[in-house]
């Protein structure tokens, strides 16, 4: 739902988007923050940081 514009987008539009999505680098290549980057699980798997 795009609420600026008070419409509901259809499947076609949301695919579109998805095709020109394009994932980010990783914004920590070293440190702690990158082996947690690394290491963790979504949330919905538990988030687990041990492999």
């Amino acid at each position: 739902i795009n609420a600026e514009k008070n419409e509901i987008f259809t499947d076609a539009d949301l695919e579109a988007r998805r095709s020109k999505w394009v994932q980010p680098k990783a914004r920590y290549t070293r440190g702690v923050l990158a082996k947690y980057a690394k290491l963790v699980t979504s949330a919905s798997e538990g988030a687990v940081t041990d492999k």
